[in-house]
C-alpha cells in the first residue's frame, strides 16, 4: 500500500542526513522506524501484562514483602 507522509522541512533533513548516514532510502529508515515503535511497544506490553500476572500470582508474598 502506498502512504504519504507530510513532514516539515526540519524533520525532512533529519530524516535525509539518517538514511545518509545508515546507507538506506529514507523510505527505508521510515518503514524501519515504524517496525521499531510497534515492536517495542508489543514489548512493553507484554512486560506489562507479564508483571500483572506476576503480581497476581505472588501477591501474598509481596504483601509480606512491603510490610517488612
Amino acid at each position: 500500500m502506498a502512504m504519504t507522509v507530510r513532514l516539515s522541512d526540519e524533520e525532512t533533513a533529519l530524516l535525509r542526513r539518517q538514511a545518509e548516514r545508515e546507507g538506506r532510502s529514507m523510505q527505508e529508515v521510515v518503514r524501519l522506524a515504524i517496525q521499531e515503535r510497534i515492536a517495542r511497544h508489543e514489548h512493553t506490553e507484554r512486560v506489562r501484562v507479564a508483571a500483572r500476572r506476576v503480581a497476581t500470582r505472588h501477591s501474598e508474598i509481596l504483601d509480606h514483602l512491603k510490610d517488612a
